[in-house]
């Protein structure tokens, strides 16, 4: 049986936290930042956590089950 992969994409976009949960970053902060305000852009700053709806398919992609 060959080795399970980890999806790329996922592994450089997605982190664990020490309880388990996952961690992202925000969109729209990338290219396009003259039009956003200030506290729009910092506010993308900060990491968020995937929402339980879509835990599962994130963890399938980085092969934790």
């Amino acid at each position: 049986m060959p080795k399970m992969k980890t999806n790329s994409g996922a592994k450089k976009r997605f982190a664990l936290t020490g309880t388990g949960k996952i961690k992202r970053k925000h969109a729209y902060k990338s290219h396009i930042l003259t039009k956003k305000t200030k506290k729009q852009k910092r506010n993308l700053t900060h990491t968020g956590l995937v929402h339980k709806a879509d835990e599962n398919s994130v963890k399938h992609l980085l092969g934790m089950k």
